[in-house]
């Protein structure tokens, strides 16, 4: 089984756990009067959107080279990862407006409706298939080296997390009664703001790919090693790097003896692309300028 159809594979597992867990949030939030559960199924809904965007993105990352896309088309996994984030933080953003709007109600001496049972029950069988299904999604995203699998990974523990929020504050209002039927909101609006974050971790690398961030300075120096290992190639030096999805990019200027003949000084930075894609992976690109020892 290749890269994407693994990838495939893991996001309709949890695209079908996600539809699943809407059905059963939904009823129960609407049959349990619980608020904190409807948006709980808002949120895993949410996470079903985000797996269709998964499966298209990632086939089209997976497209060859042509010739509007020279170097692939990688960058479509990372426009995945950023909408995934973007989902997120639309989704923490409307938890934290639905639970303060209830809490102002309360504070206004509106009643809230004490959730029932049925509700606590779908946030206790929620925490456990999500947390399972973020375990998962996440040995498969390291595995794969899928930087969308990653995301969609959190994606799958933020709704646990939403979820143990909206059992604490159930379980809260039906074991303290009518008086603590704020609970339910309160916890919405904990976890949203919890969301939040984890949204704004997964917009930041995703930003930084699309905006052409440079590869951390370890990475950097480890090709800079790379090159210097090289025989008879030296200063390494105007090195420029980049991911593209899943792949690195590298362009470099490297010296090399002015007298050496052109085929010896051809094998060398033969070398140099081999032991780098040897390193990085065959998908990998790296572009060498070859200049004359001052």
């Amino acid at each position: 089984m290749n890269r994407e159809d693994a990838i495939v594979r893991v996001t309709l597992t949890g695209s079908v756990v996600n539809l699943l867990l809407v059905g059963l949030k939904a009823v129960a939030g609407v049959a349990g009067h619980s608020a904190a559960m409807i948006s709980d199924a808002v949120h895993s809904l949410s996470d079903f959107v985000t797996d269709i965007v998964v499966l298209i993105f990632v086939r089209v990352s997976a497209l060859p080279e042509d010739e509007s896309h020279d170097f692939g088309h990688g960058k479509y996994e990372t426009l995945a990862t950023l909408l995934i984030g973007l989902a997120l933080a639309a989704a923490a953003v409307g938890i934290v407006v639905s639970g303060a709007t209830k809490l102002a109600a309360w504070i206004q001496g509106e009643a809230l409706p004490v959730p029932g049972k049925l509700a606590l029950w779908a946030a206790l069988v929620s925490i456990a298939v999500k947390e399972l299904l973020y375990q998962y999604t996440r040995f498969k995203g390291k595995k794969l080296d899928s930087p969308a699998l990653a995301a969609n990974a959190w994606h799958h523990r933020s709704d646990a997390l939403s979820s143990i929020g909206a059992a604490i504050g159930i379980g809260g209002a039906i074991l303290l009664g009518d008086r603590w039927a704020v609970l339910d909101p309160l916890a919405s609006m904990v976890v949203g703001a919890m969301l939040v974050k984890v949204a704004w971790d997964l917009l930041g690398p995703s930003f930084g790919d699309l905006t052409e961030r440079a590869l951390p300075a370890d990475t950097v120096g480890e090709i800079l090693a790379l090159i210097r290992s090289v025989p008879e190639v030296s200063d390494p030096h105007h090195l420029r790097t980049r991911r593209i999805g899943n792949r690195i990019a590298a362009e470099v200027h490297i010296r090399l003896d002015g007298d050496m003949p052109l085929s010896r000084a051809h094998e060398a930075a033969s070398e140099v692309e081999r032991r780098f894609r040897e390193r990085f992976g065959a998908a990998s690109h790296i572009i060498i300028h070859m200049e004359p020892k001052k």
